[in-house]
């Protein structure tokens, strides 16, 4: 038996139940306990879960490997200020802060005090966005269309559509294509919120990403659709399912028709927040083992860098939005 790893959770509702769920299942990991402003749903799952509930946080978090923050995205910042001083492997829920200065103290927090910080771009970890980027790894991109809808969820008050969905395909089209050129976008404000977002992304490698966000829909989508130069790949996030056409040349007497071939690919894989949790309870472990890690992070494991990158091309949509809405 390894080394058991504890784990803070600060954060209940209906993600944080979903982290709690994972946790409970995940081997030589153990709770130390629940934070939650909500007392009465955290002596609830303290009673379900056997777990503590927080009561003196200098002390509960002094012998903890690492906290898992899935509170409302304006009280990130002040989450990780505080657990910093006593952990340094720290997971935050997407976006990191919600703020680009509150985002850029966190990378020089995390910089000052060697944190280990995981984003949770829970996408990176999806079964089938994995099996794409096999299939894409030697392929040069043309475009990739992204599409994600939902409606407007009670939970989410905070944030607009930008924030809360569309950030998610920002940082896979920064995962797939790499630095942006520029960016052009128009969307649908209501009540000074951005409910419909439209960006087109021009990335420095030539390649293109048009992503478009709603939560004034009623149908839940999560389509991502490449084009290359031999294939047409749709890839549907919520089925799991990856279809590849590719081009073929049959010669038929002397004329020549081209016709396309469907690929269905067999995407195999285990729930993506279990991936995501099992990658955030490795990290602890390689901390613990050693203070300065000399096995580099896994290529899927986002970091504060990349919630800061994210945060700043989702600025700039929501800038580009709101500014041509007022004109």
């Amino acid at each position: 038996m390894g080394k058991i790893i504890k784990i803070a959770l600060f954060g209940i509702g209906k993600m944080g139940q979903n982290h709690l769920r994972i946790l409970s299942m995940l081997k030589d990991v153990e709770v130390a306990f629940l934070y939650d402003v909500n007392l009465e749903l955290c002596e609830s799952l303290s009673k379900s879960f056997g777990i503590k509930v927080l009561e003196n946080l200098d002390e509960d978090l002094k012998d903890c490997d690492g906290a898992i923050i899935v509170t409302p995205t304006f009280t990130h910042f002040d989450y990780v200020n505080k657990v910093s001083d006593y952990v340094k492997n720290i997971f935050v829920e997407k976006p990191l802060t919600d703020t680009l200065d509150s985002t850029q103290i966190i990378l020089d927090l995390a910089k000052q005090k060697s944190l280990n910080i995981q984003v949770g771009f829970i996408e990176r970890y999806n079964p089938a966005i994995i099996t794409l980027q096999n299939i894409l790894r030697d392929t040069k991109i043309v475009n990739i269309d992204f599409t994600r809808t939902n409606k407007m969820s009670s939970r989410i008050t905070d944030v607009d559509v930008v924030i809360d969905l569309m950030i998610h395909d920002i940082d896979l089209a920064l995962h797939f294509n790499g630095d942006i050129a520029d960016i052009y976008a128009h969307g649908v404000v209501m009540e000074g919120m951005i409910e419909y977002a439209r960006a087109c992304i021009i990335h420095k490698n030539g390649a293109f990403s048009n992503i478009v966000a709603s939560r004034i829909t009623e149908k839940r989508i999560r389509q991502i659709s490449v084009t290359t130069h031999n294939e047409y790949i749709d890839c549907n996030l919520l089925r799991k399912e990856v279809f590849v056409d590719k081009q073929s040349v049959e010669q038929r007497l002397d004329s020549v028709s081209i016709s396309a071939n469907t690929e269905t690919i067999e995407v195999r894989g285990q729930e993506s927040l279990f991936s995501e949790l099992l990658d955030f309870v490795n990290l602890c472990k390689d901390s613990a083992s050693s203070p300065s890690p000399s096995t580099p992070a896994k290529i899927n494991r986002p970091n504060q860098h990349d919630g800061m990158k994210a945060m700043q091309v989702a600025y700039k949509i929501q800038s580009l939005i709101h500014n041509a809405n007022k004109s």
